[in-house]
This record gives C-alpha cells, sequence and structure tokens, in this order.
C-alpha cells in the first residue's frame, strides 16, 4: 500500500501528514490515524489489501552462560575473531546505554561492511555513541504518541533519541552480545564476569518501546530498517497480549515472516502470562523462547521466634538487627475492611495502630499487583518489613529499598501455622545471599506462558527454553523506577525478555559457524539438540508445583549451545514451505499478497500443518491411524548411520519408515515417515513422547504431542 491509498479520504497534504510510518523497503505499507469509519472505507478500496488495527506489545548473566558451559564448544571458541564479529544482532527494544563497559568495542576490528550503520542522534545520543559494538541505533516513537500521547504526559524519565531510559534494552543487548566485564554484581548479588553469549558479535539497536508499552506501527517500522540495514539476527523480547491476533493482523509476525524471507533468524519472547494456551510469538518462521532458571538463587530468608528458617527469595538489601513482631495483613484490617480484602494490603485497608512496627504479612491478590505501590503504603503506615506471599516467589527479582521477601504457598503454610500457636509471633527478614550450584535446576519459571499454541495447534509452542530468572545484565542508571529508586549500571531481571537473548545469542553462535544456514536450519540445530533434563539427571520440572515439564512447558527443552553448534541432522523449510503451512491454515490470495506483497494461490489439495518440515511432530486433532511426514539434511563428516528410538505417547503406537537412515556426504537429503495408531482417546488433552535420531555421536531429538480425538 502507498499512501495514494488515502487520497480519495483526504488531499494528498492532509493524507502525508496523517501517514506515521511509510514501509517500503521489506514489505509495502503504512500506518496512519484514522477513525473507524475511515478505516473501512479504506479497507473497501478495491487498491488496498487489508486495513487492521496497531495494537500494542510489552516488553518480556553472571552465571547463565556458565550454566549453559557457552565457553566448552571448542569449535566456536577457536573459530577466527573476524569471522564471529562479522554477525549483526538487531534488539527490537528500549533502546542502549552506550557507556556501559558491556558496550565496548574493544579488540573489535571493522563494522561489516554488508552492514548500513545507520546512527541516529537526539538527546543525550551522538555519533560517538555509535562505535564498533554498537554499530547502529534508531528510535521509533510517532505510533507510541499518536497512540498514547506526548512522551512528557506520562511523567517518566525518557530519551528522545536510542539512549535506554527504562534498562530493559541495554539488559536484553547485553545479555547477547555484551562485552567481558569482570566484578560485576548487584548489591554485592550474584557477583562475577558479566557477559554476553556471543561477545565478538555487533549490536544494531531498534528504540520501539517506551515505559515498557512498544506500539505496533513502530515495532513494524523498526524491523523494516532491521532487515534491509543487514543484521543477521532478530531479537525481540516483546509480545502482545494472548490471544495473539492471527498470523496476518500481527505485526511481529509479519515482520518476522519478512525477516525469514531475507534470511534473518528471528527470537522472541514466549510471554509471561503464566496460564496454559496463552504462548504468543507463534509463528513456525520464528523461535518462540520460555523462560527457567539457572543454578543460583537469591535467598532472602526469614527467622521465626521458634528459630525455624523459612525460605524466602527477591532481592533485600539488608537485615533487620533484631526479630519483631509478625502481623498478618488480614489480621490488621482497618475498620468496615474484611479480612480477606486487608490480607492484600492494599491502600487504605489496614490499620496503622496494628502495623506500626512490625512485619506485615501480605498476599499477593495476582500476578501483576503493584507491588511498589504496596511497599509505600506499608512503609507509610510504619510497617518496618515486608513478607509477599506469592506463587512466583522462586522467580520473582523485585527490588524494595527495605526489608522484604517472598514466599511461596508451602512457606507461607508454615508461617501461618507458627503465627496461629504464638501470642506474641516475632520474625526477622535476612539480607539476600546468593547461593550456587543448586539443584535442581534448570526449573520452568512460574510465569512463563505455556501452550498449546492457540492459533495452529499442530505446531507446539513454545519452540525452546532458556535462563531468564534472576539475570543480571546491563542496565540504565536512569532506570529507577524498576530499583526502589536506586541507580545501578547492572541489574537483576526475570522474566521471557531475559531468555529470548540468551536464544538469540545462541543462534549467534550457530550462525557464525554456519554463515550459509537458513533461519529454519538454525532453529532446527537449537530445538533438535536440547536437553529435557536437569543437572540431577532427572526430567525438568517446573515452579512451583514442581511437577514434570511437558513441551507445552519448555518445547523441545533447555537450550544447549555446546550441542546446537553440530546438530549432525537438520530439519529445514523455506518460503514455499511457509506459504503452503498458512494455506492449510485457510489463507486467502489476499491474505498472502497482503503478507508477501504477491499474488499466490494455494495448492490443491493442501499439505496438513503438521506436515510442514518443522523439528517437533504435532498432532492436533488424530482420528484414527494417521502419517506425518518429514525430511532432514546431513552435516557431518563422511559416511554415517543413524537409527531411530521412540518414546511412545500414552495410548498411541508410534513407528518410523524407514528406521535406519544411511548418509554418504554433507548435504544428502532423507525423508521419513512417522505412523500413529492410537489405542485409546486422549480425553481432548494432549499426550507426548518423541523421536530421536542417534548415530553414536549426535542425538536429534524431536517432541512430539498428539491429541487424540476419536480410533
Amino acid at each position: 500500500m502507498w499512501i495514494n491509498s488515502l487520497e480519495f479520504l483526504y488531499s494528498l497534504e492532509e493524507a502525508k501528514d496523517l501517514a506515521l510510518h511509510h514501509y517500503t523497503k521489506s514489505f509495502r505499507g503504512f500506518s496512519a490515524m484514522l477513525t473507524p469509519d475511515q478505516a473501512k472505507k479504506l479497507a473497501e478500496s478495491d487498491t488496498v489489501v487489508s486495513v487492521f488495527e496497531s495494537r500494542m506489545s510489552k516488553i518480556q548473566t553472571t552465571e547463565s552462560w556458565n550454566f549453559l558451559k557457552i565457553d566448552s564448544i571448542p569449535q566456536y571458541n577457536q573459530f577466527p575473531l573476524s569471522l564471529k564479529s562479522d554477525i549483526i544482532v538487531g534488539v527490537v527494544d528500549t533502546g542502549i546505554w552506550p557507556e556501559s563497559k558491556s558496550f565496548s568495542d574493544c579488540g573489535l576490528g571493522p563494522v561489516p561492511s554488508k552492514f548500513k550503520r545507520p546512527c541516529e542522534t537526539g538527546e543525550m545520543f551522538t555519533l560517538a555513541n555509535c562505535n564498533r559494538k554498537i554499530i547502529g541505533a534508531r528510535f521509533y516513537l510517532k505510533g507510541f504518541e499518536i497512540q498514547f500521547g506526548r512522551l512528557e504526559s506520562f511523567n517518566k524519565t525518557f530519551f528522545r533519541s536510542p539512549r535506554d531510559g527504562d534498562g530493559h534494552g541495554s539488559h536484553t543487548a547485553s545479555t547477547i552480545a555484551g562485552s567481558p566485564v569482570s566484578d560485576v554484581s548487584l548489591l554485592g548479588l550474584a557477583n562475577g564476569t558479566a557477559r554476553g553469549g556471543a561477545p565478538s558479535a555487533r549490536l544494531a539497536i531498534y528504540k520501539a518501546c517506551w515505559f515498557e508499552i512498544c506500539a505496533d506501527a513502530d515495532v513494524l517500522s523498526a524491523l523494516d530498517d532491521a532487515i534491509d540495514d543487514g543484521v543477521d539476527i532478530l531479537s525481540l523480547s516483546l509480545a502482545q497480549s494472548a490471544p495473539e491476533p492471527g498470523y496476518f493482523e500481527n505485526v511481529i509476525s509479519i515482520g518476522s515472516f519478512h525477516a525469514f524471507q531475507k534470511g534473518v533468524f528471528v527470537s522472541a519472547s514466549a510471554g509471561n502470562s503464566i496460564f496454559p494456551k496463552t504462548v504468543v510469538n507463534v509463528a513456525p518462521w520464528m523461535l518462540t523462547v520460555a523462560a527457567s532458571s539457572v543454578d543460583r538463587e537469591l535467598q532472602s530468608n526469614i527467622s521465626l521466634g521458634n528459630s525455624r528458617i523459612i525460605k524466602g527469595f527477591g532481592i533485600n538489601p539488608s537485615s533487620l538487627e533484631s526479630a519483631i513482631g509478625l502481623i498478618p495483613g488480614s489480621s490488621a484490617a482497618a475498620s468496615g475492611i474484611p479480612e480477606r480484602n486487608a490480607s492484600f494490603c492494599q491502600i487504605n485497608t489496614l490499620n496503622a495502630n496494628l502495623t506500626k512496627g512490625k512485619i506485615v504479612v501480605c498476599n499477593l491478590e495476582n500476578p501483576r499487583v503493584n507491588r511498589t505501590q504496596i511497599r509505600l503504603y506499608v512503609r507509610s503506615i510504619g510497617g518496618v518489613g515486608i513478607i509477599f506471599v506469592d506463587p512466583l516467589a522462586e522467580d520473582d527479582t523485585f527490588q524494595f529499598g527495605m526489608q522484604a521477601t517472598f514466599i511461596g504457598q508451602e512457606a507461607a503454610a508454615e508461617l501461618q501455622a507458627y503465627i496461629d500457636t504464638e501470642l506474641n509471633p516475632v520474625g526477622r527478614i535476612y539480607q539476600t545471599t546468593t547461593v550456587m550450584s543448586t539443584k535442581p535446576a534448570p526449573k520452568m519459571a512460574t510465569f512463563s506462558s505455556k501452550g498449546p499454541n492457540v492459533l495452529t495447534p499442530d505446531i507446539i509452542k513454545p519452540d525452546i527454553t532458556a535462563p531468564g530468572v534472576n539475570i543480571l545484565a546491563a542496565w540504565s542508571p536512569a532506570a529507577i523506577s524498576l530499583t526502589a529508586g536506586q541507580s545501578f549500571d547492572y541489574n537483576i531481571n526475570s522474566g521471557t525478555s531475559m531468555s529470548c537473548p540468551h536464544a538469540s545469542a545462541v543462534a549467534a553462535i550457530v550462525k557464525a559457524y554456519h554463515p550459509s544456514w537458513s533461519p529454519a536450519a538454525i532453529k532446527s540445530a537449537i530445538m533438535t539438540t536440547a536437553t529435557i533434563l536437569d543437572n540431577t539427571g532427572n526430567p525438568i520440572r517446573r515452579h512451583p508445583d514442581n511437577c514434570l515439564a511437558t513441551s507445552f512447558d519448555y518445547g523441545s527443552g533447555h537450550i544447549n549451545p555446546v550441542a546446537a553448534i553440530d546438530p549432525g541432522l537438520v530439519y529445514d523449510f523455506n518460503f514455499n514451505d511457509i506459504i503452503d503451512f498458512l494455506c492449510s491454515n485457510g489463507a486467502s490470495p489476499a491474505q498472502l499478497k497482503n503478507l508477501t506483497g504477491e499474488t499466490l494461490f494455494c495448492k490443491n489439495p493442501l499439505r496438513p500443518s503438521y506436515n510442514l518440515n518443522y523439528p517437533s511432530i504435532g498432532v492436533s486433532k488424530m482420528s484414527g491411524k494417521m502419517s506425518v511426514y518429514r525430511t532432514v539434511t546431513y552435516y557431518g563428516k563422511g559416511p554415517t548411520i543413524y537409527t531411530s528410538r521412540i518414546e511412545h505417547p500414552i495410548g498411541v503406537n508410534v513407528s518410523v519408515t524407514p528406521s535406519v537412515l544411511r548418509f554418504r556426504n554433507v548435504g544428502d537429503k532423507m525423508s521419513f515417515r512417522v505412523d500413529f495408531k492410537p489405542s485409546k482417546t486422549s480425553n481432548g488433552s494432549f499426550v507426548f513422547g518423541a523421536l530421536t535420531w542417534n548415530n553414536g555421536l549426535h542425538r536429534v531429538r524431536s517432541p512430539i504431542a498428539l491429541n487424540v480425538l476419536s480410533l
């Protein structure tokens, strides 16, 4: 679409004023501020393919890279620096703090000639802020301001430039490609060397998010520019709220499709919505990343008057000097306030005479409650400490600036039993300590969004999990709203926003070692080499219920950079395969044209979406016995033989034909059929298994998820 499309509604000059962004590089289109009637009229024009409303997305490692054994990759570590530093990672986020030591360009050579190297200047950001590490920086705000108002109206810290006022963008960028910085910590916690997973890679910054909000129009413009600028990897720690709109109405889906088409790998957050069926960024042409823990805990424990120690979590800057009184919010209700309401410690619900000088126990009503507001309120009524009862306790890293800690439900039950049996219950909150080499790890984070994929259940999502709990990385010292008003150069954060850049860095490593590989091949290498075992050798479990995790929690498993660089076999797919996939999901010629810019027609018969050559295998509506098909490409040295091994889903017999694959040369392709024969239905739920190819050196695993409707 071009601006001419607006001319039947307005004069040419008025049309120019209304248009916010023109998308002319990777795809054609524009964004504009229109009334619903105007949008409807525009959509009815024969010259317009589609019109959809702009939505918004929300933004979503001293130990993590050690935990992933990133330095145990001899092929990559012995690789020439010039080749490793040829990889460019585009980060769409809240900008960057260029003065951070994590973005030093010491030791790096010239900027790769393939990159256009745009460096936009603005408030507190000059050309000198770009270097051989930060090789490009752009910012976008037209869409945000037209939708949410001027930046000044928010009364928050910001910079009209690529400079990061929120901290989030600096954190994600340094996790990907931050230069090593020794002796880094947050208030003495998580001390060590902060580094990115691919410290030799370059960074291109696309600031499209402000105050944790990313307007669609700006995100799409950033993706359009990034693809055209010449990035190799795109990292998107942002996501729309579930349920996700369709592939043709989602700017991340549209932009990442064009990235895939141009050979750019896209890694995106799975979301932080906790519950089943909430995973987002589910298009098969991008890697969808869930979040899990590392082998390090930040413990803020509680000592009770009966000498019992209750395990707590969070970031607590100091210890209480002595034990003081404990009172649940429900026992300190203000006049006229029901006990249950008071238990949440919201404003004007507590009696200050009862809370003064005590530690107040507060239940979190829901995961998104404003903890800062509760802290300020409890402090204002004389409380000297807070114990939060939080199902997300082990995954929460909130900073209070006062004595506080998070505990889970089991610990809360022990605390309440003590309070109920003591006339004058007392306790003491200890300063947070860093506990290393914890087991089991990883565990799936409570907050991490889960499958199945509601858009196309045949495609298992998320694809992978990576470290996303208590990640220490660079921060903007101007971003103090999440650090209890204190200014830090490094901060600890949790979320799929933190796991996504870990996957982006691994993709950069694989891309450097295999520069000719497609995004799908890189994705396959990451997925098929993942592990489903923790550091005790047992299957990965999840917080807080300690239940066994499934493919709808972690996809193919926990990311394994050491294995990903040499996967053995690869499941590849291309543009035409994606078109077939979209057709199988009901895409019309107009929708395909909207996405691709080309007039395309679907094949007849359609190829089922479960036959996309994806590294995982999903069938969401199985009625009786059936078969799926896959093709693998061999990447190894000399002839080899791979044999198949099946983990059968409950109630389904699985067989593979052929069960042995023989390869002679690199690049050889072989196809196989997987036959499913159910013996009982799965009662509307999925059952899980796996297919693994093994040649004694490589283990190539594909998870299986089946919903058996009938026999």
